[in-house]
């Protein structure tokens, strides 16, 4: 029988927001015992950056404690990082709270994230929710995910939520772990794990987006179409930088691409561009402006075509262009998903499909992977792990050296 979790069982516990009360908080939380469990709410759909504007740290021996780091983030790193850098921390996909966390210089020793655990351990819906419920019998209260955590005051109601994230996420990572260690897969993941961590050990700021990683480029053929995308791309993240606020609320990427695409010759057709926020005379105007601006650039200035970041073509054009390379990658692809149910892993977490599509094109097209220990070296340069380069060799081997 399923019960509901409504609210946390020591109650909501208060914001803390000052450094007083963060220095606080740390002795509390070093008074405690045991690993950390930790999550962050961010505000990327609202804000221009994907930083953590609630931080949620649960403990045995010191409750729930709930950081509002915005207005003093130096303060915040210096008092909490004494405490959590190098201990035992468990994060629920771990992969989109570590770069908040270590942007505030906070890392993890030990990482155990309850989200891959259960993928690793075959279970069939993996988020917290289901996870908690399918295990504990308990259903969370849910409903706030993609609030604006940057709005304040924040409710009551988006607080009880946020600690209920973090409630039952130390009891998980303990039945996890002894379910992964009664299937033989517990030093996978590990290796897992350690893989997560060490991809935000040295971050300490943002990654700079750019233009080239705009959805839908890829549709744009002529120098021109590129060159109004890109301006449009550099003038709305520069807007969006000054003002805090996310890309997609300036001007979403789809219209960016489609004003490139249909190059509109007056204000008025650019109006009539769908989706584009055409009532606004002053918008209309404006992005118009960034349209000429482009255009009369020096042609020399212009993008040619699209800078690739490797020699791997887009996995939309492998069937058109490619049909006798993406005939070896459906056969590898098959055999790696017969091996996925087997083991009950999903066959991306197995190998990563980007990583598959390069090690089947470096070996049936640039030729770059010609024996065993190629194969391996490559392997091993896309940092796939220990346990999966065991799992996945002999299948790329007999696939990709044996034809």
């Amino acid at each position: 029988m399923v019960s509901d979790l409504l609210q946390p069982r020591d109650g909501v516990p208060p914001l803390l927001a000052t450094p007083g009360e963060f220095a606080a908080a740390a002795d509390v939380l070093a008074s405690g015992t045991g690993p950390f469990a930790i999550d962050t709410e961010r505000a990327s759909g609202f804000r221009y950056d994907d930083r953590a504007f609630l931080i949620q740290i649960r403990r045995r021996g010191s409750g729930t404690l709930l950081f509002d780091p915005e207005q003093f983030r130096p303060e915040l790193s210096r008092e909490l990082g004494p405490v959590l850098n190098g201990q035992d921390w468990i994060i629920h996909a771990a992969a989109t709270d570590l770069p908040s966390l270590s942007w505030l210089d906070l890392h993890p020793g030990l990482l155990f994230d309850t989200e891959l655990a259960g993928r690793l351990a075959g279970f069939e819906h993996v988020n917290l929710a289901a996870m908690v419920e399918d295990i504990f019998g308990l259903h969370l209260l849910k409903g706030h995910g993609s609030e604006d955590w940057s709005a304040r005051p924040l409710p009551e109601s988006w607080l009880n939520y946020a600690a209920l994230d973090v409630e039952m996420l130390l009891e998980l990572a303990d039945v996890m772990a002894e379910i992964l260690d009664t299937q033989g897969k517990l030093p996978w993941a590990e290796q897992e794990f350690e893989h997560i961590a060490n991809q935000f050990a040295d971050v300490s700021e943002p990654t700079p987006s750019s233009w080239t990683d705009l959805k839908g480029l890829s549709t744009l053929k002529k120098p021109e179409q590129l060159v109004v995308a890109r301006d449009m791309w550099l003038e709305r993240d520069s807007y969006a930088a000054s003002r805090d606020l996310a890309p997609g609320k300036v001007l979403a990427n789809k219209v960016i691409v489609e004003v490139a695409r249909t190059l509109p010759s007056s204000p008025a057709e650019l109006a009539r561009v769908k989706g584009f926020p055409g009532r606004s005379r002053g918008a209309t105007n404006r992005w118009f402006r960034v349209v000429v601006r482009a255009l009369k650039s020096p042609r020399r200035n212009w993008p040619s075509s699209l800078p690739r970041k490797d020699g791997v073509p887009d996995r939309r054009f492998w069937s058109s262009y490619y049909p006798e390379e993406y005939e070896v990658l459906q056969e590898v692809r098959a055999h790696i998903d017969d091996l996925g149910a087997d083991l009950a892993i999903p066959g991306e977490n197995i190998l990563q499909p980007s990583t598959l599509r390069a090690v089947v094109w470096m070996a049936t097209n640039s030729g770059e992977i010609r024996d065993p220990e190629t194969l391996k070296t490559v392997l091993k340069d896309f940092d796939v792990r220990p346990w999966q380069i065991q799992q996945v060799f002999p299948i790329l081997s007999d696939t990709l050296l044996k034809r």
